[in-house]
């Protein structure tokens, strides 16, 4: 059944992007498509015009800042981002933030070409329902290391994988997958 006001996402960038890069563009008017009021922002290194991502608790700190800025009573909120913004949604809400759910664009899992370097130990501790979308090949997650990181993960966690998309997820193809697949996940 569909919400009768729209769940608000909080939708942060990942690290080598800005609120308003393309992919961002894209990916905020595929989830609004799905029925999600979509609110992004800039964490602060973007913000200072740098390039290179604050630490985590900085990332953590702000995104937390704007999820509370954009929680609305009697509103589900939602968090997510792609690649690294979605990766520090997730960190927060395995901290306990308090959300209705995770959408993920991209989660990287392991730095490009360094698949031993696993960015998994806070999955376990996530309790909310999380939709993750990764093409089958993304050089910052594979999926059969995906599907070992999840094995301890008992959130209900829903994997949706993008036949030939990469990192970027900025096909046509991808972008309707992930305005559908959200909408149906949305409806359950």
């Amino acid at each position: 059944m569909p919400y009768s006001v729209k769940p608000i996402l909080v939708f942060a960038h990942g690290a080598g992007g800005h609120r308003d890069d393309r992919g961002m563009q894209a990916s905020a008017q595929a989830l609004a498509a799905a029925g999600l009021d979509v609110r992004r922002f800039n964490f602060p290194y973007r913000e200072q015009r740098r390039k290179i991502p604050d630490r985590m608790p900085v990332l953590r700190d702000a995104y937390a800042k704007m999820a509370e800025l954009w929680r609305e009573p009697g509103r589900k909120l939602f968090m997510g981002g792609r690649s690294m913004g979605g990766r520090v949604a997730s960190v927060l809400a395995a901290d306990g933030f308090v959300c209705d759910g995770l959408i993920l664009l991209a989660y990287p899992l392991h730095p490009a070409g360094k698949p031993e370097k696993l960015r998994d130990e806070h999955l376990p501790q996530i309790r909310v329902p999380v939709l993750c979308f990764n093409g089958t090949r993304d050089a910052l997650c594979t999926r059969q290391l995906m599907e070992k990181a999840l094995e301890p993960v008992s959130a209900p966690w829903e994997m949706h994988w993008i036949e030939g998309a990469n990192h970027s997820l900025a096909t046509a193809k991808a972008l309707a997958e992930i305005r559908e697949a959200t909408r149906h996940w949305l409806e359950k």
